[in-house]
C-alpha cells in the first residue's frame, strides 16, 4: 500500500524525494519549476490541486514573511520603497494561502510556518492549534532553525537522532557554523537557502507521518 502525497510550496524536492524513497506516490507543487527537474513536480498554485485525492498534504514552505513574529515590524514601518498597504495586502495573501491549505479536503495535513504574530493569528481559523516547534538537530542535522508544523490528523514528530548543540560561549566557531541559516548574507538566493528543508527533518516526516497514515488507512479498510 502506498500513499498519494502532495508536498506544497516546495521547489527543492527534498521532502518529495524522502516520501518517494519510501515507495509513496509523492508530488511537489510550487509556482517555480522543480530545482531537480523532476517530472513529479507541478508548476502552479498549490490551491488548484488540493482537491485531487491526496492521502497526505505537507505544505513545506508557504510564504511566511508577513505572518511570522520576526516580520511584524514591517506592518507598522514598511521597508524603503514599500507602503503600508503593500505590507497588509501581503499579510492577507499569506493568510489566504495558509487557510486554504489548512482547510484542504485532505484528512492529514501539516503546514510549516513559524510562530505567528497576533495580526496573523487573529485571521486564522479558530480551530488552528499551536504549532509543534522542531529543530534540525533533533534529527541529526548540526544546525539551528526553529521550524513550526501546524498539524491536523497527524502526530507530532519524535526526535530521531538528537545532537547536543554547541554553546556560543564555550565553542563560538561551532555555534556560528550551526547558525548558518540565520547568518546567511543578503543576496538573490538567500530565501532559497533559508527555506530549504533539512534532509533529516524530511526523512523523519516521511517515516513517521507516512507510517501513521498507512496504519490509519489499513485500520479503516
Amino acid at each position: 500500500m502506498t500513499l498519494r502525497v502532495l508536498i506544497g510550496c516546495e521547489q527543492s524536492g527534498v521532502m518529495r524525494r524522502a516520501f518517494a524513497a519510501r515507495g509513496h506516490d509523492a508530488w511537489s507543487c510550487d509556482l517555480l519549476p522543480a530545482e531537480d527537474g523532476s517530472n513529479r513536480h507541478i508548476t502552479g498554485d498549490v490551491r488548484d490541486h488540493l482537491d485531487d485525492g491526496w492521502d497526505l498534504l505537507v505544505v513545506a514552505h508557504p510564504p511566511c514573511t508577513r505572518l511570522c513574529n520576526s516580520g511584524v515590524r514591517w506592518l507598522h514601518q514598511p521597508p524603503r520603497g514599500r507602503s503600508m498597504d503593500d505590507m497588509w495586502r501581503e499579510l492577507e495573501d499569506g493568510v489566504s494561502l495558509f487557510t486554504a491549505c489548512w482547510d484542504a479536503p485532505v484528512q492529514r495535513v501539516a503546514v510549516e510556518n513559524p510562530v505567528m504574530h497576533r495580526h496573523a493569528r487573529e485571521r486564522m481559523p479558530a480551530s488552528l492549534p499551536a504549532p509543534q516547534i522542531v529543530q534540525p538537530w533533533w534529527f541529526g542535522e548540526p544546525a539551528f532553525k526553529a521550524t513550526g508544523f501546524y498539524l491536523r490528523g497527524l502526530p507530532k514528530l519524535a526526535p530521531t537522532n538528537r545532537l547536543i548543540p554547541p554553546r556560543a560561549k564555550e565553542d563560538p566557531e561551532a555555534h556560528k557554523a550551526w547558525s548558518a541559516v540565520h547568518r546567511a548574507p543578503p543576496g538573490p538566493d538567500r530565501w532559497k537557502f533559508r527555506s530549504r528543508t533539512f534532509q533529516g527533518v524530511a526523512e523523519a516526516c516521511a517515516d513517521q507521518w507516512g507510517s501513521y497514515a498507512l496504519d490509519q488507512i489499513r485500520r479503516s479498510a
